[in-house]
């Protein structure tokens, strides 16, 4: 037997594995690597993340990743070289931080890769009707798993998609595993650069869980400041935003979009809420020559109203509800007020570290727990009422 074969065999049987996170989101800040400790699998999974860190990417990196990513049009030369270049990059990363850590590759049971998301195109997106759901992230989980030696579980978008899902978000099955309550209803809201929340009602009956995207996170918000702001990537700490007004004339052209006013799940991505839909919002609401603090004022705004929105429209419900805030927006008290204003008094928001995870790391924990699943447990969402495709996730790569 392939002695790969037989450590994968192994390691399905354990009671416990150790996996190693990565998360690469749309705001291109860095590599989240997470080493994790996953015992048992399905509803008896317990997550916990033993070491956590985010290796920031150099400039070459991000301007490389940005010259293909969320654009229609792109070389195809470099796509397929960046896929291969990718995987190097976090394989050179993933080295580095386990020989910081003084752990060895051999006691890592598998990597459970996201790569890096390039484009998104659900169905209702794109709206060709020969073609359905797409998305693509790069990183090659073969080089991965070369470069470092380990096991790697990587594309999981892809059968989500095969499986009836448009491939995000993909957060509702570790959200369900680990964060569900029996006496709370808990919405797990993350804020990257696409906003989304898992809604778990008290008593974990997996027929009424759902997850959707919401809007933007930081997506558009991050990229003005980029622009605006010299030797700025985000707004820190909300303080820009706080120096300016909130126009409303301008927020309510924001929010005057049809993704809104769509049921749930639903997706979206940088794709449509990018700097040009602020400059045709702006347009149409004659604000082309307000102050850019006033801009960013709005953005924030416009991301808090959103989210509750979504929240509120989607979950209905008026009995206690506690909001648990993971993702880089957790980190601008700015935002997060005005998320907490937005909501009706039944809802309270709290930060995810009050559910012993550290906010940044769920990422890379949920995608610890989707390899978990394909490698010892199996489907959990049969006869859920939200189409949530009832299937485990990842393409396996041996070194």
């Amino acid at each position: 037997m392939n002695k790969y074969i037989e450590r994968l065999y192994n390691s399905g049987n354990k009671s416990s594995r150790k996996i190693l996170g990565l998360m690469s989101g749309t705001s291109l800040d860095g590599l989240d690597i997470a080493l994790c400790d996953i015992q048992y699998h399905g509803q008896q999974t317990i997550g916990r993340v033993e070491r956590f860190t985010t290796v920031e990417y150099d400039v070459e990196f991000r301007l490389a990743i940005q010259q293909v990513f969320a654009r229609r049009n792109v070389d195809l030369q470099e796509v397929t070289l960046l896929n291969g270049w990718v995987a190097d990059c976090h394989a050179a990363l993933i080295n580095q931080t386990l020989s910081k850590w003084q752990v060895e590759p051999e006691t890592i049971d598998c990597i459970a890769s996201h790569g890096q998301t390039i484009f998104h195109c659900p169905k209702e997106q794109h709206g060709l009707p020969d073609y359905g759901n797409g998305t693509l992230q790069i990183g090659d989980g073969d080089r991965l798993a070369t470069a470092t030696g380990i096991i790697t579980l990587s594309d999981f978008r892809q059968k989500h998609i095969a499986a009836g899902g448009e491939g995000a978000p993909l957060a509702v099955y570790g959200d369900y595993l680990v964060f569900g309550s029996e006496s709370e209803n808990r919405v797990l809201l993350n804020i990257g650069g696409i906003a989304n929340f898992t809604w778990l009602p008290a008593g974990q009956q997996a027929t009424d869980v759902f997850s959707t995207d919401i809007g933007p996170g930081n997506t558009i918000l991050d990229a003005f400041v980029s622009k605006h702001f010299s030797h700025l990537r985000y707004d820190k700490n909300g303080e820009i935003a706080k120096r300016g007004a909130v126009n409303e004339a301008l927020l309510n052209e924001l929010l005057r979009f049809e993704f809104f006013d769509a049921p749930v799940p639903k997706t979206t991505g940088p794709e449509v809420f990018n700097l040009e839909y602020l400059h045709q919002s702006r347009l149409h609401s004659q604000t082309l020559t307000l102050p850019k603090e006033d801009v960013v004022a709005t953005l924030t705004a416009f991301t808090a109203k959103a989210i509750a929105n979504g929240i509120v429209d989607a979950v209905q419900t008026s009995t206690d509800t506690t909001v648990y805030l993971s993702g880089g927006g957790v980190h601008n008290p700015t935002l997060t007020s005005a998320i907490q204003a937005g909501l009706p008094a039944n809802f309270t928001v709290k930060n995810l570290a009050e559910l012993g995870i550290d906010p940044d790391a769920k990422e890379a924990l949920l995608f610890a727990i989707l390899a978990n699943e394909t490698l010892a447990g199996g489907p959990c969402f049969k006869d859920n009422r939200y189409g949530i495709p009832e299937t485990t996730m990842g393409k396996i790569s041996l070194p």
